[in-house]
Formats: structure tokens, sequence, C-alpha cells
């Protein structure tokens, strides 16, 4: 059943992949991909209709051009690929892992695969930029600075727990019946994770700016910062989830900042029916793998092919043993991380920051 829920929703992400790859531009795109497909892809996962049913659905989306089956093979015009890592303390753990990806890929793809375990995100950059690094598997953040810095577009996404995001949510006690939108926090004492937190900071924060609830006078971190103070009664960077949730059932702050998971995780049952949630934000997108700018289109579709087959059951132990991915789906940029974007752009100074997070050389 999981297995099946996993290739549903990689089949879905395809579609909408190729559909918004074709046409960018046109913002009726989606709407080629008719709701009784994507409805038969959810029954299929649930068992609610056979498999010829579903099949008959893929076929009118072949038939009818939305996907493309062709067997046209991808040439490489490449000797090597570079490709990188996200940052991490242990690059010594990471490195073995990241052998048996570059061991599969070179024998997939017919040449030779180099892994690299940079200590900072500006390292992959500028690789990027120069032409150094060819690819990376890049957190969320860094990813969208990649792609306004180079050009890098993102061509899959990591498939964890059957979702590719998770939900931002406001968090309050139970008894508390004074909030009931991101705009009430306006004026309170609340508590973020940290500066570079998605769910704890960026996707609460810049919603509230780009909603027009908070205006930042200045194009800074101190701007910022600024606008913080003068917009709640006090704000507190607590560290992470549960330190921000801690705070909130201490009653020094009126609200906390996290995903929609962080109290069944972090805290016992008895303390989770202390909260309530004021209202879900919206999602935060998972890891992607970024793809140079240079990097030829025959090359790129070859590379994100033979990647795709890490969702086989003989290559998935691969994948699962870098981040714990279930899967790979291909998405875009857009698709996937333009809408996270913009809540970065709009927090001025705050793309340093969350470059600073992944240095590990400091």
């Amino acid at each position: 059943m999981k297995q099946k829920l996993i290739f549903s929703t990689i089949v879905v992400f395809a579609i909408l992949s190729v559909t918004a790859i074709t046409f960018t531009q046109n913002a009726e795109a989606q709407s080629l991909v008719p709701e009784w497909i994507k409805s038969n892809a959810g029954w299929w996962a649930n068992g609610d209709i056979d498999d010829r049913t579903f099949l008959d659905a893929i076929e009118f989306l072949v038939q009818n051009g939305i996907i493309n089956v062709s067997g046209e093979t991808k040439s490489i015009d490449k000797d090597t690929l570079t490709i990188g890592f996200i940052p991490v303390e242990k690059a010594d753990e990471l490195t073995p892992k990241a052998q048996a990806l570059e061991q599969f890929l070179e024998n997939k793809l017919g040449i030779e695969v180099e892994i690299v375990v940079p200590t900072n995100y500006e390292t992959i950059i500028e690789g990027m930029r120069f032409g150094h690094i060819d690819a990376a598997f890049m957190d969320t953040g860094p990813a969208w600075i990649t792609h306004q810095r180079t050009g890098a577009e993102a061509v899959l996404a990591e498939l964890v727990a059957g979702k590719v995001n998770y939900q931002a949510t406001v968090w309050t006690l139970a008894e508390n019946d004074s909030l009931h939108t991101i705009e009430d926090t306006v004026g309170k004492k609340v508590a973020f994770t940290s500066i570079t937190g998605s769910s704890g900071f960026v996707r609460p924060m810049g919603t509230l700016v780009t909603d027009g609830h908070i205006t930042i006078e200045g194009d800074d971190i101190v701007a910022l910062e600024s606008a913080l103070a003068k917009n709640f009664e006090s704000y507190t960077f607590a560290g992470g989830y549960k330190a921000a949730l801690e705070l909130l059932l201490n009653e020094n702050v009126d609200v906390a900042f996290g995903s929609d998971i962080a109290p069944q995780k972090y805290l016992e049952l008895e303390e989770q029916a202390k909260l309530r949630p004021v209202t879900t934000i919206g999602p935060v997108p998972s890891h992607v793998f970024m793809v140079s700018a240079d990097l030829s289109d025959s090359t790129k579709n070859a590379l994100v092919d033979t990647l795709i087959e890490l969702n086989y059951d003989e290559n998935n132990e691969i994948l699962k043993d870098l981040y714990g991915a279930e899967a790979l789906v291909p998405t875009t940029t857009t698709m996937h991380i333009g809408e996270f974007g913009t809540f970065i752009d709009a927090l001025t100074g705050l793309d340093q920051k969350i470059l600073d997070k992944y240095n590990k050389s400091k």
C-alpha cells in the first residue's frame, strides 16, 4: 500500500511538472490536467479503483500529449559530472553514503561522477556560477538563493513520509480564544524557532510582510530586526520547535511558530492537549536537486532519469541512506520553491543569514 501511494504521488508530480515545464508562462497550464485524473490517482492509492481504471487515465494523458513517454535516447555531452551535497557537520559519515550514489551514477551514465561535500553553500553557489559544480542536493532556502544568483533550476524534490512539504503552523494555548488568524499575532508576544527557521520564521514572518500586515523600512538585516521589535510586544528566537513550544506552555509567550507536527514529535500527550493550532500558514518545501544553468538539456535529462531510478526497490536504499527520503519526484523551481522564495526575498538581509547557518567552517 505504501509503495502504491508513493508511486501514485510520483505520477501526479510527473504530470504536473511536465505541464509546468511546457507551459511555464501560461497561467492555465495546470488546468490541462483534468480534475478526474487527479482524483483517480488518490482513489487508486487508497484502493478504491482498480489498476486498469487508473492505467486508462494515464493512457489518456499520454494520448493527449500531456505526458511524454518518448523512448528517445538522451546523450551526455560531458566526461565528468560534479555533484554537491548539503553541507553537514559530520561529513565523514555522509561521504560513504555519497560514494554509493557516485558509483551508482557512474555505472548508469557511463561517465566519471565526483561527489563533493563542502563546508558551506557559498562553495556550491560559486561552483555552479563558474562551471565547477554541475548539480547539487540542497535545502530549500539555499536552493532559492542559488537559483537567484546563478540561474540554477530545481528538477527533483524529495518525497518524505509521502509528502514533498510540511505545513507551517501558528500555535497558541487551547484556552486562548483571542487568536484566529496569523494577522492576530501582530502585537503579541511570540516565539520563533530561529531567524533562519523555515516554518518557524521565514514562512510566518514572510507571510505577514507579503500580505501587508508588517512593513520593513529598509533593505538589510537591521531593518528586518527593527520591524520585529516594532510589530510584536516581544519576540524570541527559541532555538528550535520544542523550545518555542515550551515557552508557550510556560506562558512566556502568546504564540509559537513552527511545523504542524512539532507538538506530537516533541511533547507529551498531556502537553499537546494544552495547545491548539491557530491557523496553518502554508507549505514548506522539502529538499531539492538543483542543476546548473550551464548543463545541457540532454545531460540534465539523462541525469534526472537516472536519479529517478533510485525510487526502484533495488536502488532505494541508496536514496534512503542519504537523507531519509523515500523517493525523488520531478518538479520545477516555480512549482516547488517559488512561493517560498518570495518570503526569503521579502525578509531583507535574510539570504546571507540562511547561507551562514550551513557554514560548517565557522
